[in-house]
């Protein structure tokens, strides 16, 4: 299937397996090529200066380059889409592509930590003014909106703490006022969730997790609405992002198998969860898949599918080093901050400081799962020694 063939039509792992590729133009090949390129030439200084050949120079697109962004597209239902190099750089992309100076933003409280860095260091000083919001005002946060105000930033789950948010009702309420709805959707991968159909106008990911898949490369997408690309799009251009054709390569692979190996993270988390239910040291799992969960409606309603990635609260009166002796003595989750690849990872939670528009009990002790590929059962039992050490 070519990618000017169109694909509105077929099924999520359908799109994963043809988006973004086009043998015929390769000699046949499966993948499309990886180029490594700076200098494009041209047959003539006519086609030149009149741009009338599809690429002019590596650093505004090469075949590597389309072939993702297309895949992309089409996974998003996107106007168009654009690379990072990661994660927190696609969010301040999508950011400065949508504010200016005198221009206010609107931030959800459960933001992930790097972004609130970037909206507290960088945005104060190109003249835009950030406020956190409560991530559960839903329309009501047009109660906050002030004639300055031009975005909003959401993000669901919420980093850590892992709140929903009512994304449709957000969107509805911004584009009243004209203001560009931003959503970090990194948790559910665009085959989970489809923000832009939310109402999202820049649906931003954190590609180094679920899209690469292997903790090998690092990688963040930034995919547009119609009203949304055009600045997008002119942003990238001036900034002069691009992202090493490796790296995207890797990018490519890891979106083929999205699929299997999301189906594989949510059914090993939910064996996890099951069992951790039900020890005597948890107090509560933050997981929007489960019933219990508070935002379980609104995942239910707005999402496919669940990711690997949640936190579990120790019971009352852990203390912080009962917390670290139980990260300590885990063998099969490493102790890493990032997440969606292969292997299980633990972090704390560590919300001091992170939360300003809400109140959050920053005594409490959790920890952040994220579940990879290996037997559930066999990290059932390094969490069952880990409580064992920790709480003997």
């Amino acid at each position: 299937m070519s990618s000017s063939d169109s694909t509105t039509s077929l099924k999520p792992d359908t799109k994963l397996a043809h988006s973004g590729r086009n043998p015929r133009g390769f000699h046949g090949f499966v993948n499309p090529p990886v180029v490594h390129a700076s200098t494009v030439l041209y047959p003539d200084v006519e086609t030149m200066v009149t741009g009338g050949q599809t690429y002019s120079y590596a650093r505004r697109g090469n075949p590597t380059t389309d072939s993702l962004e297309e895949a992309l597209k089409e996974m998003e239902g996107a106007a168009g889409a654009k690379i990072a190099n990661s994660g927190l750089n696609a969010v301040a992309l999508a950011i400065l592509s949508c504010v200016k100076a005198g221009d206010r933003i609107l931030i959800a409280d459960t933001a992930y930590g790097p972004t609130r860095h970037f909206a507290d260091t960088v945005l104060p000083r190109t003249g835009v003014a950030v406020e956190y919001y409560d991530p559960s005002l839903g329309s009501n946060i047009k109660t906050l909106f002030r004639d300055e105000t031009t975005a909003v930033f959401t993000e669901a789950p919420g980093s850590l703490s892992f709140e929903m948010q009512d994304i449709p009702a957000i969107a509805a309420a911004a584009h009243e006022i004209g203001a560009t709805v931003l959503m970090d959707n990194t948790w559910a991968s665009p085959l989970y969730c489809q923000p832009i159909a939310l109402g999202v106008d820049l649906s931003i990911q954190a590609g180094t997790k679920y899209i690469v898949g292997h903790s090998d490369a690092m990688l963040g997408t930034i995919a547009a609405s119609d009203r949304a690309w055009e600045g997008l799009h002119e942003l990238c251009g001036a900034m002069g992002a691009h992202v090493a054709p490796d790296d995207i390569f890797l990018g490519l692979r890891g979106l083929r198998t999205l699929s299997v190996r999301l189906e594989r993270h949510q059914r090993n988390t939910l064996e996890v969860i099951d069992w951790l239910k039900d020890q005597d040291q948890v107090a509560g799992i933050r997981y929007p898949a489960l019933e219990s969960d508070p935002g379980h409606e609104i995942w239910k309603r707005d999402f496919s599918g669940a990711s690997g990635l949640f936190a579990f609260d120790f019971a009352d009166g852990t203390s912080k080093e009962q917390n670290f002796r139980f990260l300590n003595a885990l063998t099969l989750f490493g102790l890493g901050y990032s997440w969606g690849g292969f292997e299980s990872l633990a972090i704390p939670v560590r919300l001091k400081g992170m939360r300003t528009a809400t109140p959050f009990d920053e005594g409490l002790q959790s920890v952040r799962l994220h579940i990879g590929l290996e037997d559930p059962e066999d990290l059932i039992r390094d969490l069952a020694q880990a409580f064992e050490s920790a709480f003997a």
